[in-house]
């Protein structure tokens, strides 16, 4: 119920989990938490690649419709 939530000063996101019999209930994280450390290793360790690169032939859409 939303006053319980209030009164945890829990608001927007959560994550509902059970184990062993109770109901946890626990903030959610951030959209797009951690995403910048892990940019920063994939970087570190060379693993930040584009993987599909130029493989990708272009469509009609691509050449004839798309602007910026």
């Amino acid at each position: 119920p939303e006053a319980l939530l209030e009164q945890l000063r829990l608001h927007d996101h959560v994550h509902l989990e059970v184990e062993q019999g109770r109901l946890i209930i626990r903030a959610a994280a951030p959209v797009r938490s951690g995403w910048d450390d892990a940019f920063r290793e994939m970087g570190e360790r060379g693993d930040d690649t584009v993987l599909d690169g130029d493989s990708l032939a272009a469509t009609k859409w691509d050449c004839m419709e798309w602007d910026w």
